[in-house]
């Protein structure tokens, strides 16, 4: 099967195989992409780790951080450019590729001795690595879109994406134990990345493309949850300049979240990537110890997540935007007290990193998911690639290369002022959203014709 090509529809199989059909595969697929993106996480942010070492080598945290923001610009335009071609491919295909790709790198990337000799070379494995990164989240917001209907979609993809905090939490104890085991922080790029590598044969054997390639019928038909997009067909492969033109660039509200997401990526990153270098320069923590806060922070996100998306479709009636301007109110608080809790109480640190853990990533995940939601599901992945594109490149990138710089020329005062700047102005780009999504047409129950 080609990969730049979706699976065909084929005859439809037996109504009475409908419901028992559909339940195991979208478990299966559910598990696919859930593994398969934390497998992701794997690969995305060794390079943090990697910081302490390397300023020991002489490098500057100017010099490091303009790397650990080639990452974060690459995947930016990969998850817009890619998230365009991942409408039209079989996910199951795209997704594994783009791991086995980023595996490639990361192993390549410390077994030639001289990439880590100029910061420009390290730039370009960087830039390169966050390319192929950028191939995973567009196919598994594909996947999602087909295989599970809106009204469901806030607590069922609030789960699913819980899967880069388990791939982004477990990184830091695979970094300690490959160092242990090989007795070089280079481990922490090719241990993950060897592991990735059975992650990618994982999701050759669960993902599916869509549920008409499986002889089942649409979600919406299925769940009998039908989305108003103004797409009367909503199978009908669309082109790239309808998907671009008319669902994609002329929505204001995607452009009012896409701004919205350089701002919580800013405090993600600002807080996620700086976090072992801060808490051991600033607030006395051992390296150790400070790559145990960073996991701490990463699964601290796994419930804080689940409630935000399932406070959106109980409460919100599938608006995204209340949720997530209350979670980024909390995360304002939690960045201030992280930032002003004087050196010696690390408890109080690690209290408040939990808690900007446990809030952020609600809202990461809602971006993302209001953007499918206000598109039709053969644009998902552009929709979701579009604020993608603006976290990543105006978020991300910003805070790992603007942080180091900032910090080197006025300490990390000047740093969290940027931190809490940037929460204050996401909430109000949400704000902008508040009602969006209330045109929405949701149904409570299954279809009568599975469910009778």
């Amino acid at each position: 099967m080609n990969i730049f090509k979706p699976a065909p529809h084929i005859e439809r199989i037996e109504e009475t195989q409908v419901d028992s059909t559909y339940k195991k595969l979208r478990l299966q697929v559910f598990l696919g992409i859930f593994i398969g993106y934390a497998g992701y996480y794997l690969l995305r942010k060794n390079f943090a780790f990697a910081i302490p070492y390397l300023q020991e080598e002489g490098f500057s945290k100017t010099e490091l951080g303009l790397v650990l923001a080639a990452v974060s610009i690459s995947y930016g335009f990969s998850k817009f450019i890619m998230g365009m071609v991942s409408d039209r491919c079989n996910p199951r295909y795209f997704l594994a590729a783009g791991l086995i790709l980023s595996a490639a790198v990361n192993i390549f990337f410390v077994s030639i001795p001289w990439v880590t000799s100029s910061v420009t070379i390290m730039f370009l494995f960087m830039f390169l690595n966050g390319w192929f990164q950028g191939m995973g989240w567009p196919p598994c917001g594909r996947t999602m879109a087909h295989w599970f209907s809106i009204s469901e979609r806030g607590t069922k993809m609030s789960i699913w994406n819980v899967a880069h905090n388990i791939g982004g939490g477990i990184l830091a104890p695979l970094v300690t134990l490959g160092m242990v085991m090989f007795a070089t922080w280079k481990s922490a790029f090719f241990f993950p990345a060897i592991i990735a590598l059975i992650i990618a044969f994982i999701i050759l054997l669960l993902v599916r493309d869509t549920p008409q390639s499986k002889g089942l019928p649409p979600i919406e038909d299925y769940r009998n949850d039908y989305p108003d997009h103004g797409v009367k067909n909503q199978e009908e492969e669309l082109t790239v300049k309808e998907i671009l033109f008319k669902y994609v660039l002329n929505n204001k509200f995607l452009w009012y979240i896409a701004i919205a997401n350089v701002f919580v990526y800013f405090v993600r990153y600002g807080v996620v990537d700086w976090a072992p270098t801060y808490l051991t320069e600033a607030k006395g923590f051992s390296p150790e110890d400070s790559r145990w806060s960073y996991f701490l922070y990463e699964y601290a996100g796994i419930p804080g997540t689940i409630l935000c998306g399932w406070i959106s479709d109980r409460f919100f009636r599938s608006r995204r935007a209340p949720a997530g301007v209350i979670f980024m109110i909390g995360v304002l608080i939690a960045v201030i007290v992280y930032w002003l809790n004087p050196a010696g109480h690390p408890l109080i640190d690690n209290i408040a990193l939990i808690s900007i853990g446990f809030l952020i990533y609600g809202p990461v995940m809602l971006i993302g998911l209001q953007a499918i939601d206000l598109a039709p599901k053969k644009a998902a992945g552009t929709a979701a690639g579009l604020t993608g594109f603006f976290g990543y490149i105006g978020g991300s990138a910003f805070a790992n290369a603007i942080m180091g710089f900032v910090v080197d020329r006025f300490d990390w005062t000047g740093g969290f002022i940027m931190l809490v700047a940037s929460c204050i102005l996401s909430v109000v780009f949400l704000a902008f959203t508040w009602n969006a999504g209330k045109s929405i047409q949701q149904s409570q129950t299954k279809g009568d014709q599975y469910h009778a």
